[in-house]
């Protein structure tokens, strides 16, 4: 069983943003005109092996990228095969723990995500800590980005070392730190190595792009701290586990990146 931490099934709005220039520029592809079907998003996992995705919304200060809702009704047309993820406007504060509150107790997610750069401020901006407080309370993690941003927007925000501050003042918060905190990995081990509930997911990184200290902390004592993800679209699930073999992991350890770890901490 394959578990991928991290996809997004972008809706029209998202995939046409000017900030994803640069990723179309990487990947080759033009700015699409019309939706993507869903059912392509389950083909991609098909391909790639993937029995259940974390697909998650996009909310900011500026606009609802992909909204709680939309991922919503995603789950709800394939519930056997994507879990939901949900996102906050940390600039409202208090709309912002009732949407928290909303996600999970009515709408079934499993976690709330938020991107710093998208809110441009770091996680440690006091715009973020009633979010921490709900997902203590309403017991899911909460899950953002680490590391410099493929999209054209400041990575600075992104440095991992902000999440010791967070795991100090939220020693309860479970914190998941999508892909891999590069180029501040170190970083990223750092932090995990230091609080319990802190991990880091490995969205937007090929298994052959992979940091050799990372893959060093993945066979050793970061085991059970490392969950696999895609970013897909950005990436196709199948392309990320093309040279996982190749890393040397045992089976066991394998079997917790893939899949065990992500179980674990998103109560699958």
């Amino acid at each position: 069983m394959i578990i991928d931490a991290w996809i997004q099934h972008p809706t029209l709005r998202h995939a046409q943003d000017p900030m994803f220039a640069s990723l179309r520029r990487w990947s080759k592809t033009e700015i699409p005109t019309e939706e993507l079907p869903l059912s392509m998003t389950i083909a991609a996992m098909d391909v790639g092996g993937i029995a259940k995705s974390l697909t998650c919304a996009w909310q900011s200060p500026r606009h609802d990228m992909i909204t709680n809702d939309e991922v919503a009704e995603f789950v709800a047309q394939y519930p056997d095969r994507l879990v939901g993820v949900g996102s906050v406007d940390i600039s409202k504060p208090m709309e912002a723990v009732r949407e928290v509150k909303r996600c999970v107790e009515e709408l079934g997610f499993k976690a709330i995500r938020i991107l710093p750069w998208l809110c441009e401020v770091p996680p440690t901006d006091r715009r973020f800590y009633p979010v921490y407080v709900a997902c203590c309370e309403m017991n899911v993690p909460f899950c953002t980005q680490i590391g410099h941003t493929g999209p054209l927007m400041p990575s600075e925000v992104g440095r991992p070392i902000y999440l010791d501050q967070v795991a100090i003042d939220f020693p309860e918060l479970v914190i998941v730190g999508g892909h891999i905190g590069y180029p501040w990995t170190d970083e990223a081990i750092a932090v995990a190595t230091k609080h319990e509930n802190v991990y880091i997911d490995t969205s937007a990184y090929t298994a052959e792009r992979y940091p050799a200290q990372l893959v060093q902390f993945m066979k050793t004592n970061g085991r059970k701290k490392v969950l696999f993800g895609s970013n897909y679209p950005m990436i196709m699930p199948g392309k990320c586990l093309e040279k996982i073999d190749a890393l040397g992991l045992d089976e066991e350890t394998k079997a917790l990146f893939l899949s065990g770890n992500a179980k674990r901490v998103y109560n699958i």
